[in-house]
């Protein structure tokens, strides 16, 4: 069975990033695929990386969260930018979890990233408008960095992500269109596995 590993970063339960979360999940069932959901606020993750596991002494916490990520064919990330980045507890779940010799290995020619054969999607809310995100040069920096640069230096190559911009001034039909953008999207990216 296919499994759908969802990683989620807002500390609000009510938020729309959380309705997207749900919409995400509901769309999972429908293709009948396995979702394994992390709620790092709902689960207090603590971000902070340790000097013992810098050195390799990982906890039973971290090795089951590359565990999922090993078992996952869709990985989807859904998240708010804030001051150009992941929300910390989402960098610091990242900062734990993708570690030397899983995530990535150095040899004499460089680094190589470990994880491969998996597809992943990025929702991303802003609070600004998307196209002058773009104009601004944000959105290719924040691809450059957090969407693809990082990942594909784990050996993830087949990503796509999705701004959703302007949700503070926006309407609730506007809301409901981009809930069923997600829908559509993951969808899509579940049954083309």
């Amino acid at each position: 069975m296919t499994t759908h590993l969802i990683i989620f970063a807002h500390p609000n339960p009510n938020s729309f990033t959380k309705a997207m979360v749900e919409r995400v999940v509901q769309a999972t069932q429908t293709a009948g695929a396995n979702v394994v959901i992390r709620d790092l606020y709902a689960m207090n993750f603590n971000p902070i990386l340790s000097a013992a596991e810098m050195k390799g002494e990982l906890s039973a916490e971290i090795l089951q969260e590359q565990q999922y990520i090993r078992e996952a064919d869709l990985i989807t990330l859904i998240y708010p930018v804030w001051w150009m980045g992941f929300p910390a507890i989402l960098k610091g779940y990242l900062d734990r979890v993708l570690t030397h010799g899983f995530a990535y290995k150095t040899d004499e020619t460089g680094s190589v990233g470990l994880i491969h054969g998996k597809k992943m999607q990025q929702f991303i809310n802003i609070g600004s408008n998307v196209a002058e995100y773009q104009a601004n040069g944000y959105a290719k920096g924040l691809d450059i960095c957090l969407v693809n640069g990082l990942f594909n230096f784990c050996g993830i190559t087949d990503i796509e992500h999705c701004l959703f911009g302007s949700l503070y001034s926006i309407t609730d039909i506007e809301r409901q269109g981009m809930l069923e953008q997600v829908a559509e999207k993951t969808l899509k990216n579940l049954t083309a596995l």
